[in-house]
């Protein structure tokens, strides 16, 4: 099956992204890093030089997609990270939460801060990162969450943001842009 593709280029990789409709008349180019190690490792690298002159303690990121980023980010600036979790487990103690909407299932989601790691973070400066920034609305989950646990967020970073305007995202370091597909 053929299927209109965008071509992204991060570092020296180049990588030509699936469109996939999410709603009527509106399609969307589709980043999965699991299992792509290469374009995996060449993000962290370039995400890890664009971080390089900031002063953070911790990496922090929502499961899934962007646990191999963050494990990546973290060799790279020898920086420990922490997983915000999405099912709360008995084994994570007293945990703290937040809510969020998810753009993927469409549905309300709460992200779970870990008892181990709130020691990791309590007083320390961090930088949220993300694969992809589209809404916002789980950068705004892991910040709600850093508050809580007594960090401060320093910065935000992704391999891509996505949206109509890409100015919306100043505020982000990212590696690419994706736009929105949206047909007539």
């Amino acid at each position: 099956m053929s299927r209109d593709t965008y071509t992204i280029t991060i570092g020296n990789i180049r990588r030509d992204l699936p469109l996939f409709e999410v709603a009527p008349n509106l399609r969307i180019a589709v980043l999965n890093i699991l299992g792509d190690t290469e374009l995996t490792e060449v993000s962290a690298e370039e995400l890890a030089k664009k971080l390089e002159t900031m002063a953070y303690d911790v990496l922090v990121t929502a499961e899934t997609k962007s646990v191999p980023l963050i494990y990546a980010l973290s060799i790279a600036t020898h920086k420990p990270y922490v997983v915000l979790r999405k099912q709360y487990k008995p084994y994570m103690g007293e945990a703290i939460s937040a809510e969020t909407h998810s753009i993927t299932t469409g549905h309300p989601q709460t992200l779970y801060l870990d008892e181990k790691d709130r020691e990791l973070l309590d007083g320390k400066h961090v930088v949220l990162v993300d694969d992809v920034i589209s809404t916002g609305s789980t950068l705004n989950g892991m910040k709600t969450l850093m508050e809580r646990a007594n960090a401060q967020v320093v910065a935000k970073a992704a391999i891509c943001t996505e949206g109509d305007d890409p100015a919306e995202w100043k505020n982000v370091i990212a590696l690419a842009h994706l736009p929105l597909f949206r047909e007539a």
